[in-house]
């Protein structure tokens, strides 16, 4: 809300000063679309005589987001002259390894989880609870979502752009960022599988593995990313085998693949879990309109943490449906933006779409990111600048 209150004025500075401070078409469009998402909300709490107003101020929260990375990227143009895609990929790749790094320091450190949990969590008790590795302000499936996201970034990026696919030190480092994020993303949120397998396919798709004949330059390429993998994936056995905290915790995060290995079928607790979340409302008002409740006494609104159904309990098929073409909309508009990226959008559609089978969270904050960056580019023979 603070970098929301910055991205505003800045942008009103700008609007005034400068007069190039017009919105984009699709921010208007997509306000609309998330007022009556709003409104169907608002009305849904109504005539279910329900005070449970966790989406009817959605409006609201999407401006909050947009004006907060308005900020986010006017400060990263400043710093560098200019923005791009790329630029904004690396910061966020950035991120997430240092959310990785201060999770597993909260874990042996007991000083920085002192600190940390004094001046920066606030829902210690669930997390004492449940016994999640967590970083700040990314634990449990929040922080899974914004995982996947950055892993699909990282594929792309890794895909798309011939300056890191010809370049052996920025080859290294990716694929190292992209394994990292996986292991120990997996350890703070089992969701981070939805990013590393979209990814990796759309990796290995990309860059032509697959096909027949492989050029010597993907030759060349591919070996890299082998070497580093071999490299690291013998750092995690050599951890497994000599650190009992960090086997726990791997253990936790591939719970599924070290069961398949041990007992020869594929198990864990979460799967086990969202199979028994399966319920559907009995009434076609409920379907419709919704119950107006996503929580209820503490916990999940008819015991089910799965996405589509939470929003079906609260808002009905009409709610979802306003919902969903939100990030549609998006993901077309920033398409038609980005043509040199333009499979990043599409990829943070199915992401949206797949990660409601298992959670009810978005990614909006990701796209309006994406949003701005056009806002703040400066062009220079139709190339941008890449830092």
């Amino acid at each position: 809300m603070m970098l929301a209150v910055v991205g505003l004025s800045v942008f009103v500075w700008q609007a005034v000063s400068r007069r190039n401070g017009t919105l984009p078409k699709n921010f208007f469009v997509i306000s609309i679309i998330a007022a009556i998402f709003s409104f169907i909300c608002f009305y849904a709490v109504t005539i279910n005589n329900t005070d449970d107003f966790s989406y009817v101020t959605y409006i609201v929260s999407m401006w909050v987001w947009f004006f907060a990375a308005y900020a986010t990227c006017y400060i990263i143009a400043q710093t560098h002259g200019n923005i791009s895609v790329l630029t904004v990929i690396n910061y966020l790749i950035a991120i997430s390894i240092f959310q990785c790094v201060i999770a597993l320091m909260i874990n042996f450190i007991p000083a920085v989880k002192a600190f940390v949990d004094a001046y920066v969590v606030t829902n210690m008790e669930t997390l004492d609870k449940i016994k999640r590795l967590y970083g700040i302000g990314a634990t449990l499936d929040v922080a899974g979502a914004k995982f996947s996201a950055v892993l699909i970034m990282l594929a792309v990026a890794m895909s798309n752009y011939e300056i890191i696919k010809q370049n052996r030190k920025f080859v290294a480092i990716y694929i190292s960022c992209f394994v990292l994020i996986i292991v120990i993303g997996s350890m703070i949120s089992r969701t981070t599988y939805i990013g590393a397998i979209m990814g990796f396919v759309y990796f290995v798709y990309r860059t032509g593995i697959l096909k027949q004949r492989i050029a010597y330059s993907s030759l060349k390429f591919w070996r890299v990313v082998i070497g580093v993998m071999f490299v690291l994936v013998v750092v995690c056995i050599y951890y497994y085998n000599t650190s009992p905290g960090f086997r726990t915790w791997f253990r936790f995060g591939f719970e599924g693949f070290v069961n398949l290995v041990e007992k020869g079928t594929w198990e864990s607790g979460s799967t086990d879990i969202l199979k028994s979340m399966v319920v559907y409302p009995e009434s076609l008002k409920t379907w419709l309109i919704g119950d107006g409740l996503m929580s209820e006494r503490g916990g999940y609104y008819m015991a089910t943490d799965i996405g589509y159904l939470r929003f079906i309990f609260y808002c009905g098929i009409t709610g979802l449906s306003v919902f969903s073409t939100m990030f549609i909309y998006l993901s077309i508009s920033c398409y038609k933006q980005f043509p040199q990226e333009k499979h990043l959008f599409l990829l943070l559609l199915l992401l949206v779409f797949v990660l409601w089978i298992k959670v009810s969270t978005d990614i909006f904050l990701v796209f309006a990111i994406f949003m701005c960056i056009p806002l703040l580019q400066k062009r220079t023979d139709n190339q941008l600048k890449w830092l």
